[in-house]
């Protein structure tokens, strides 16, 4: 059986042909197929649609406006059709995914088996390190970056802002005591990193106008090290606040001179980087469009 939206579109072939033959022709069908979708529509509406002629074809007034409709409704439908099949396609192929350890276990991890679940075609590659990559060499498709950025080959997506804190534990507190003033710092046993001089630099108002580096008493070239040594009371710790809510909440963490930290500020920026001459795939845009909304920064 015929639909009516197929009566329809052969209506508008017919004016659009020219006569039934030539719209016969062009979506090679039988003329009797076009003739008889024609009839039912002036049936069912009890009204002629065209003037037929041995020579030619033409709307009458009722069906010059008819085909006006009919034509913006199947273009409307046309349209939501291509929408559905869009919003059912899924990306599917291979991700690289690039983040230093801590955000990739605090943040991105979490989030994974959600992502799977949206998009089980598409094959997650997750890299995790403290050292920032070539993205071209480690076949990375997209890097999430905590701070600012230096090349300028690389396009930027901003997630948002994750504050920076100081933190020690209760158990350091207790023996060593509360600075209650960043002068007191200097007194303190200080965590710091590794011949990374810009993330030894704490910006906390009374160390400097904009902050100042701290000579740490232990170092690691590791975000993830820093927070175990933290927790294991060895020291005064500056981390983002995407890796240590969690223990704060629970206490184990404890937030020093929350007022003094210089905000905002570019240690806090967490973006998304990609080459710029390579264009948004699909894959790239499903991730970045999943987990934005549902980072804890």
């Amino acid at each position: 059986m015929q639909s009516r939206t197929e009566d329809l579109e052969l209506l508008v072939a017919v004016v659009d042909s020219g006569g039934f033959s030539a719209a016969a022709r062009r979506l090679d069908i039988p003329v009797a197929r076009v003739s008889r979708a024609v009839q039912r529509l002036e049936r069912r509406l009890d009204t002629p649609l065209l003037n037929r002629t041995t020579r030619s074809v033409t709307l009458t007034s009722e069906g010059r406006v008819f085909v006006e409709q009919v034509r913006e409704g199947l273009g409307r439908l046309a349209e939501a059709e291509e929408a559905m099949r869009l919003s059912r396609k899924r990306p599917s192929g291979p991700l690289r995914v690039d983040a230093a350890t801590p955000f990739m276990l605090h943040q991105l991890v979490p989030l994974i088996g959600g992502f799977r679940d949206c998009y089980p075609g598409i094959e997650l590659e997750l890299s995790a390190s403290d050292d920032i990559i070539n993205l071209l060499e480690q076949r990375t498709d997209v890097a999430i970056r905590i701070g600012g950025l230096e090349d300028s080959t690389l396009h930027a997506r901003p997630l948002g802002r994750s504050p920076l804190q100081l933190v020690a534990s209760p158990q350091y507190l207790e023996r060593h005591g509360v600075p209650v003033s960043p002068a007191a710092l200097h007194d303190h046993r200080l965590l710091g990193f590794l011949n990374v001089d810009n993330l030894n630099h704490w910006p906390v108002e009374g160390l400097s106008r904009h902050g100042a580096n701290i000579q740490p008493q232990l170092s690691t070239s590791s975000g993830e090290v820093m927070l175990q040594l933290c927790l294991a009371g060895e020291g005064i710790a500056c981390l983002s606040r995407f890796m240590i809510q969690d223990e704060l909440a629970r206490g184990r963490l404890v937030s020093l001179m929350a007022d003094r930290i210089i905000s905002p500020n570019p240690r806090e920026l967490v973006q998304a980087v990609y080459y710029r001459n390579t264009a948004l795939s699909a894959r790239i845009g499903a991730f970045l469009d999943f987990v934005a909304p549902r980072l804890r920064l």
